[in-house]
């Protein structure tokens, strides 16, 4: 079976799939990989250090796909919706891709590639059980952005993180406020932390209060009703507005007082919810930074927009998006370790076998046969309007 790595082709993006370090792993167990020319040299991995690891490189694009019984990408269709559609035409039917494809925000892209008879797996949609750890690409690329977000806001504020003790005078260190204490917001305070700053943390999981203490921030406790705060997978649930409402009025004098504020709080599949209003920007010291992470889902931010750098009552406010891709040598190694670990799972005596009992698989699943499979995804497939030519997931 022939795994195919190509380039990724979404604006900006440095990733690639597989490293070469991964490579030997996947051909002792009877896989062998091709590379799109150049595919990895946006992260640092150049064509020979692939093959001296035992992979072949391709001709171009179009031979690849159509080799390749398995295509691995960072970015597949879902997450890629532009450039994403010149690849429709090199998929054939039968043929598998495994990346990210943001299935829950994009359901059509889903139903494209089961139009076009492709098998798809999507990273997004790792289950969260310990058997699955190795494969969460979510939190692997969560951990690279809250490490930026602090970087991007400390090279920002006009003023540094640590207290130092120096002949001119004391440096009182800066106050820093991470809201959302999943992967990215604890990697957040950790690196704020290392920095020397004043770290304070809230999220709405009471639960995860002793992670927060145990990096060295001080957890803010808001009174606030948050029994059913956490769902199966350990995300944080949705809120109501009542709630929302409460819960901003109560966090305003910390984000008042605080120098860097750096939001994290997503719910996978719905739009990020709104935690910092124009008005607490307000309340901020002139000078100080926030960074919303959740800019490209919406945001956490009201003044924030994705990509872009706003200034608000004095306050610059950051909207990041796809931060993994700025670091892209270490990204693609936790990246291409969690989807070849998927791709092993998957394979048995070099050839991929599809076990809808298996929780990961019937987890990760999103196509297969000309049809939407995942029962969520066609789900939110039954309530779009139906599109010309569209292919909608069965009702049975």
């Amino acid at each position: 079976m022939i795994v195919g790595v190509p380039t990724e082709t979404f604006p900006g993006e440095r990733r690639v799939a597989t490293i070469p370090a991964v490579v030997p792993a996947l051909t002792k167990a009877g896989l062998d990989v091709l590379l799109e020319p150049g595919a990895g040299v946006s992260a640092g991995f150049l064509d020979a250090t692939y093959t001296d690891k035992g992979a072949r490189v391709a001709g171009d694009r179009a031979q690849l796909f159509a080799d390749a019984d398995v295509i691995l990408q960072v970015r597949a269709l879902g997450a890629n919706t532009v450039a994403g559609r010149a690849d429709l035409e090199l998929f054939r039917p039968g043929q598998i891709v495994i990346g990210f494809s943001e299935p829950l925000d994009e359901p059509q892209a889903a139903c494209d590639l089961a139009a076009h008879g492709v098998t798809a797996f999507s990273m997004e949609l790792i289950p969260r059980i310990t058997r699955a750890q190795s494969m969460d690409a979510l939190s692997s690329m969560a951990t690279i952005a809250g490490y930026k977000a602090v970087l991007l806001a400390a090279e920002t504020l006009p003023r540094m993180f640590p207290m130092l003790m120096t002949a001119a005078g004391t440096i009182t260190p800066a106050h820093v406020f991470i809201i959302g204490a999943g992967v990215a917001g604890l990697q957040a305070i950790a690196s704020a932390r290392r920095l020397g700053a004043r770290v304070e943390a809230y999220d709405v999981r009471p639960a995860v209060k002793e992670q927060v203490e145990s990096l060295g921030a001080t957890f803010v406790d808001l009174p606030l009703d948050t029994h059913d705060s956490e769902d199966t997978g350990g995300y944080a649930k949705v809120q109501d507005a009542g709630f929302l409402t409460r819960q901003r009025e109560m966090m305003a004098r910390v984000v008042a007082a605080s120098d860097v504020v750096i939001t994290t709080a997503l719910i996978p599949g719905r739009p990020a919810p709104m935690l910092i209003t124009d008005a607490m920007i307000a309340g901020m010291t002139p000078g100080a930074v926030v960074v919303d992470l959740a800019a490209e889902r919406g945001g956490n931010v009201e003044a924030s927009k994705p990509d872009e750098t706003v200034v608000a009552h004095g306050v610059t406010v950051l909207g990041p998006t796809n931060l993994p891709a700025t670091v892209p040598f270490h990204a693609s190694q936790m990246y291409a370790k969690n989807v070849s670990t998927l791709l092993l799972h998957l394979v048995d005596d070099g050839a991929l076998q599809i076990d809808l009992e298996d929780e990961i698989t019937q987890g990760t699943l999103v196509s297969q046969n000309n049809e939407v499979v995942h029962p969520r995804i066609r789900d939110l497939l039954a309530k779009l309007r139906p599109k010309p030519n569209g292919l909608l997931a069965r009702s049975d």
